[in-house]
């Protein structure tokens, strides 16, 4: 009989302010200074002066709430300051990895960086207890509250909550001091420095749940749904307390449709106890990749009849089942996983990433067909999350090591906590490529250390590790449930063969290197030609592991590495590359020829892409390679209305003509079960203005908002100039910022930051982009876009309350 590993689940988990609790962001309005690893001096006397004998002791250092911060940078959460450092060659393999930014042990005077924020809160009717919750700080960060030390964050990627009830001051200022050493490297990619996600203050009653502590996971049968949701209450009261916990289910409109009787519940001091609660729900509707949709989960905790706490989710109501023989299955359906692995950076920002950009890249990855992303190789963000959850987008949810130390099962114990209400999450990691200790006992015993803490955390799903290794079993393989291969694709049938029983995805798969809009490789400027051609020896070319997975059931699918290009691990070159180029998108999002490869076989659109370009004068006559990407079933081509001859369309191939250049127009022409598509190039004219597309004209004037416009180089008729360079110079009239420009040259050594009033990005091969944010008025703002020579590009664009 075959072995089935079936998991049934729910979720989805974002916390809301209600009556009982107050949650107060606190992201504006700090001062920022760099310290010094080497110099104490220059660390505000960090290591000379005594600060830990004795509580609240901090006299000349920068954590003194009496410390003078006036000449320190202004600043906003989340904030990243790897980002505006400048470019730095540096031999060191660590530091190339890292994108040649000066952060790390070798540069001591820009790895630690010190924050500090003043604030005052108002009390509330029976919320007496406070807490400080950071969503992410790399890395090392300790944190004072008016000159208490409160804690110190070994993570830079698993967020932190520490109740400060005792430190606190009601009407008063409070001084907040965090500082951040990021002297230790975590990962051997661009990871970025300081407070890079949200910080806020919650505000609760002693009678409480706490963060991650409503649970709430499903089981399917036939037409129903049978709910379960667990809360875990916990009494910081002085004496023991009586309290009664109630749960409901609402439609995303608000209607009630399932609750729970109030169960009594009796704490003594510092006591945690759970309630268990079951709802049906009848005909549910499931959360889907094409049909997200997410209900509402309100837990309620009462004492003598007055709500005391109270929390609200959005969870889903889905199934996910593992098979050796036939892959996965969402809501008892097959589905092929066509992934992405990403980091967390983009074009402009760094890690900083504002909510609204994680929308608008998942959203670049749903249009490409993608339907999974692995979160690689650290804790994503909630964020993230709640895009995936709400825009339909499966999730590997990644520990950062495979370590099962104290502090290793506090983080993966934090990272399942905070994330198993997330429907979008249907799969844990518990780590990535641990040559040391993968293959041995070590790793066997601390796979399961993890497995039992995963199980016992969320029994509703199942783990894989991603392992880059051939067929070999020793090891974690042994104990892991889904066998993850990164690479080794051609392995993958022998291990089935010697394992059908054990399920398997590629979680990392491809890792073709191709700079979008280039023809040729480049040593001089480290480009490579943006097609299907170059992998590195580790790894295989687009076409050579998706017709694997395509063709193979019991392959689940796999991710490529990577959507996006991140920041460092140039390959297959060195300075002056200065990012990666395995994304099927550059930095900015802008896709490169392999993205129209993945769409054509990853959706049931219409694709018909042509590249390369069709601008060459030094080449007139000579042979250029054009590559056709399509799932039409044939293609013919045309040069200047001259047939080239028809070709059928090979199934996850591709098409290739060698024509002898000569400018105009080469066009395609293919039938998709009957259907007509055409794609076209031509011969551009000279650049002639500067074009600007908006993802969006109107945002919230909340502060929080972007909006990304993506700028054009185009001729005299509109078309895009491929090769064009100009330097673009922005200015902005109205209450907004930019926070940042890109181009997605893996050798640019622009500044992604510029101080305000400079503003500008040259074109890489027609294409730049520029990330505005909102301010906090309402009304119109202006982007002026202007290049040399070039009529500007003009957007208005509008701010609402």
């Amino acid at each position: 009989m075959q072995k089935t590993l079936l998991f049934l689940g729910l979720l989805g988990c974002i916390c809301f302010s209600t009556q009982a609790q107050r949650r107060t962001n606190l992201d504006n309005d700090w001062r920022f200074h760099f310290g010094h690893a080497a110099l104490p001096e220059k660390d505000f006397n960090y290591s000379l002066a005594t600060i830990f004998s004795k509580s609240g002791g901090a006299a000349q250092t920068a954590i003194d709430p009496k410390f003078v911060d006036t000449t320190w940078t202004k600043i906003n959460i989340p904030h990243d300051w790897a980002v505006s450092l400048p470019f730095v060659y540096d031999p060191s393999y660590k530091v190339e990895s890292h994108g040649y930014k000066p952060v790390g042990g070798r540069f001591p005077e820009t790895s630690i960086g010190w924050y500090r924020k003043r604030f005052t809160v108002s009390p509330q009717a029976g919320l007496d207890r406070y807490a400080l919750q950071f969503d992410g700080i790399f890395r090392n960060a300790s944190v004072w509250l008016n000159g208490f030390y409160v804690g110190t964050n070994q993570s830079g990627y698993v967020g932190i909550t520490y109740d400060v009830t005792d430190y606190i001051q009601v009407d008063k200022e409070n001084v907040l001091v965090v500082r951040v050493d990021a002297t230790q490297y975590e990962g051997w990619f661009y990871e970025g420095a300081g407070i890079y996600r949200h910080v806020w203050l919650q505000q609760f009653n002693s009678l409480h749940v706490a963060d991650g502590d409503f649970f709430v996971h499903s089981k399917i049968e036939g037409k129903k749904a049978t709910v379960t949701l667990e809360t875990t209450v916990t009494n910081k009261n002085f004496s023991p307390s009586d309290c009664t916990v109630a749960t409901y289910i609402t439609t995303r409109e608000g209607k009630i449709i399932g609750k729970s009787s109030e169960q009594q519940l009796y704490l003594t001091t510092n006591q945690q106890g759970t309630v268990k609660q079951k709802i049906t729900l009848n005909n549910p509707l499931l959360w889907d990749i094409d049909n997200p949709y997410l209900y509402r989960a309100v837990t309620v905790v009462k004492q003598k009849g007055k709500i005391v706490d109270q929390h609200k989710i959005k969870f889903g109501i889905r199934s996910v089942a593992f098979e050796g023989k036939k892959g996965f299955f969402l809501n008892g359906k097959p589905l092929k996983i066509k992934g992405t692995n990403n980091h967390q950076d983009h074009a402009g920002v760094g890690s900083a990433l504002p909510d609204d950009l994680q929308y608008y890249r998942i959203k670049l990855l749903k249009e490409m067909g993608s339907n999974a992303y692995r979160a690689s190789h650290h804790a994503p963000t909630r964020e993230l999350l709640e895009a995936c959850d709400s825009l339909g987008m499966l999730v590997v949810d990644e520990q950062r090591l495979l370590n099962s130390s104290a502090e290793y099962l506090d983080q993966f114990t934090r990272l399942i906590k905070r994330d198993r209400n997330h429907p979008s999450v249907f799969l844990w990691s518990i780590g990535n490529e641990e040559g040391w200790i993968q293959k041995n006992d070590f790793g066997k015993r601390i796979t399961l250390t993890l497995l039992a803490k995963q199980r016992e955390l969320d029994p509703s799903r199942t783990s894989t590790y991603a392992a880059d290794m051939g067929n070999e079993f020793p090891g974690v393989n042994e104990v892991i449930p889904i066998r993850g291969f990164n690479y080794r694709q051609y392995a993958v049938a022998d291990y089935h063969k010697d394992h059908p029983e054990q399920p398997l995805v590629g979680t990392e798969m491809g890792s073709t290197v191709t700079t979008r809009g280039i023809y040729e490789k480049d040593p001089v400027r480290a480009y490579v030609p943006d097609q299907d051609i170059t992998a590195p020896w580790w790894a295989s070319k687009a076409e050579d592991w998706w017709r694997l997975a395509a063709e193979n059931d019991y392959w689940m699918g796999g991710f490529v590495w990577t959507g996006f290009d991140y920041r460092g691990e140039p390959t297959p070159y060195k300075w002056p590359n200065i990012n990666s180029h395995f994304g099927i998108l550059d930095m900015c999002g802008f896709p490169k020829n392999i993205y129209y490869y993945y769409k054509s076989w990853w959706t049931d659109e219409e694709v018909m892409h042509i590249s390369p370009h069709w601008n060459w004068p030094e080449k007139v006559g000579q042979p250029i390679d054009v590559w056709i990407n399509t799932n039409a079933d044939d293609v013919e081509l045309f040069l200047n209305g001259k047939s080239l001859g028809k070709k059928v369309m090979p199934r996850n191939s591709h098409l290739k003509w060698s024509v002898p250049y000569e400018p105009g127009k080469l066009e395609a022409v293919g039938y998709k079960k009957g259907k007509r598509i055409t794609a076209q190039v031509e011969t551009t004219g000279t650049p002639n203005r500067v074009s600007a597309t908006p993802n969006r004209v109107q945002c919230q004037a909340n502060g929080a908002d972007i909006i990304v416009v993506n700028l054009s180089i185009v001729d005299a008729t509109g078309r895009e100039v491929p090769v064009a360079d100009n330097r673009i110079q922005f200015e902005l009239t109205g209450e907004a910022k930019i926070i940042g420009v890109g181009n997605g040259d893996p050798s640019s050594h622009e500044p992604d930051q510029c101080v305000e009033g400079t503003w500008q990005r040259n074109a890489f091969n027609g294409k730049c982009q520029v990330i505005l944010q909102a301010g906090t008025t309402a009304g119109p703002v202006l982007l002026k876009a202007t290049a040399n020579g070039l009529q500007a590009a003009t957007l208005t664009l509008t701010q609402t309350k």
